[in-house]
C-alpha cells in the first residue's frame, strides 16, 4: 500500500493484485477494507484470481468503476507436475497438502479422518504441511490408533510437491475460505481426483469430472469423499494392472 501511494505521487500508473477473501463485519476486516478503499481509489487496474475474488474486492473497496478489476486465474508449471506410476499395493492414499491452520479446515479433517478410516480399511492418509493445527492431527492419530494409516510428513519444499502428490489417488482440500486454491490445480495436473469444500472461488477452478464439491461440514465431507473413494477402489479392483486408472 505504501509503494502504491509513493508511485502515484510521482505519476506512475499502478496495478494492484488481490488473491485473498475478507469479510465485512469483524474489526480486522473493517480496518483492512478501509485501507483497501483508500489504496484502490487511484490505481489503474486491479487483478483478482477468481470471479468470486473480484466481487469481494469490488465490494470491499467500494469501487465505483468495477471495469478496472480483471480476473486472471493462478497458473502452474504443468510440465513439472505430471502423473506418475501407481504402485500396486491394493491400498488407496488420500493426500492433503496444506498449511495446517484453522482457515484450511484442519478441524474438519481431524473429525473426518477417523470416520473414513473406519469405513474404508484400505484407505490411508498422507498429510503434508506444517502449522499450529499439526498438534490436533497428532492427537487424533494417537487417540484413534492410526499411526500406520495417517502419515504426517511436515513441510514440503516446492521441488518435492509432485513426489508427494503422485503417492496418492485422491486429493482432499478442506478450506473454510479460499479465493482460488492452487493446490487443487497441482493435484489435478498430477492425475489425482480432487475433493474440496465448495467455498470462495474453488467451484470455478476445475471441471466437475475432476472436482467433487462438498459443504464445509464433516457429514457432507465424509459422504462426498467416501463416494470418490468407492469409485477409485472399484477402478483399482476392476483393473489392478492399470498404471493410470484414474486418468
Amino acid at each position: 500500500h505504501e509503494a502504491v501511494l509513493a508511485a502515484r505521487t510521482i505519476g506512475l500508473p499502478c496495478c494492484f493484485t488481490d488473491h485473498s477473501l475478507f469479510g465485512f463485519a469483524d474489526t480486522s476486516s473493517i480496518l483492512t477494507n478501509k485501507l483497501l478503499k483508500f489504496t484502490l481509489s487511484d490505481v489503474a487496474r486491479v487483478i483478482c484470481v477468481s470471479h468470486t475474488s473480484r466481487e469481494n474486492t469490488v465490494l470491499r473497496a467500494s469501487l465505483g468503476d468495477p471495469g478496472r478489476v480483471h480476473v486472471i486465474p493462478n497458473a502452474i508449471d504443468a510440465a513439472a507436475l505430471q502423473p506418475g506410476l501407481l504402485s500396486d499395493t491394493g491400498r488407496l492414499t488420500v493426500v492433503v497438502l496444506s498449511r495446517l491452520v484453522y482457515r484450511k479446515g484442519i478441524d474438519l479433517l481431524v473429525s473426518a479422518i477417523p470416520i473414513i478410516c473406519k469405513l474404508y480399511p484400505r484407505v490411508d492418509f498422507l498429510i503434508a504441511g506444517d502449522g499450529p493445527k499439526k498438534i490436533d492431527l497428532e492427537q487424533m492419530r494417537e487417540r484413534h490408533g492410526l499411526y500406520s494409516r495417517v502419515t504426517l510428513r511436515g513441510g514440503v519444499p516446492p521441488d518435492k510437491v509432485r513426489e508427494c502428490l503422485i503417492s496418492g489417488r485422491v486429493f482432499l482440500n478442506c478450506s473454510l475460505t479460499e479465493a482460488f486454491c492452487i493446490a487443487i490445480v497441482e493435484a489435478a495436473a498430477c492425475g489425482l481426483r480432487v475433493v474440496s469444500t465448495a467455498v470462495g472461488g474453488v467451484p470455478e477452478v476445475l471441471p466437475p469430472d475432476i472436482l467433487a464439491l462438498c459443504k464445509p461440514d464433516c457429514v457432507d465431507l465424509v459422504e462426498v469423499l467416501g463416494s470418490v473413494i468407492e469409485l477409485e477402489l472399484a477402478a483399482m479392483d476392476a483393473d489392478p494392472d492399470a498404471l493410470l486408472a484414474r486418468m
